[in-house]
């Protein structure tokens, strides 16, 4: 008798561990969406200031009107990946905890932003990049017949993930 409830009660707990590790992997699921593309970092090195607490880069090109400001504080991490994108993948819903520079060097990629009621598309093509602020969720798929492939560059702080899987906003139809 001992011995059954012993057997009933372990019973109980496998089938409760199973119930609640199935129900994690759903939620998971309904959480996050996966990337279905290829991505190789290509390296990523901290900076950090040479004197003070604050890493601060001002280029002016004599001549033009062309200026370049960066400035981080305490450093920055710059990351470098090269993400393949065959015919029907995407890159998952997500954010970043910084600024991304896109370059669409092979293919034809289209955008979507999850803030977008209407979730009109961008489309870049290959030679064409942009710049991705990573504050709010969207997604990069790869609509054409074509494979594409983006150069990648991220400025986020250090250690910091390259990016954050978000949910699914709803807001468009896929």
């Amino acid at each position: 008798m001992f011995g059954s409830r012993v057997s009933r009660r372990i019973l109980m707990i496998v089938v409760l561990t199973a119930v609640v590790s199935v129900g994690l992997v759903k939620a998971r699921r309904l959480w996050a969406t996966a990337s279905t593309a290829q991505s190789t970092l290509i390296g990523r090195a901290t900076y950090r200031p040479d004197v003070g607490d604050v890493l601060f880069v001002h280029r002016e090109q004599p001549g033009s009107n062309w200026d370049v400001l960066i400035q981080s504080r305490p450093a920055l991490d710059v990351a470098s990946q090269v993400i393949t994108f065959a015919p029907g993948t995407q890159s998952g819903w997500h954010n970043h905890p910084g600024p991304v520079f896109v370059s669409v060097i092979q293919g034809e990629m289209t955008f979507y932003e999850g803030d977008d009621p209407d979730c009109k598309p961008t489309v870049r093509h290959a030679g064409e990049g942009f710049l991705d602020v990573g504050q709010h969720a969207h997604i990069a798929r790869n609509e054409s017949g074509q494979t594409a492939t983006n150069v990648v560059r991220y400025l986020v702080p250090p250690g910091a993930p390259l990016r954050i899987d978000q949910p699914n906003p709803g807001n468009c139809p896929f």
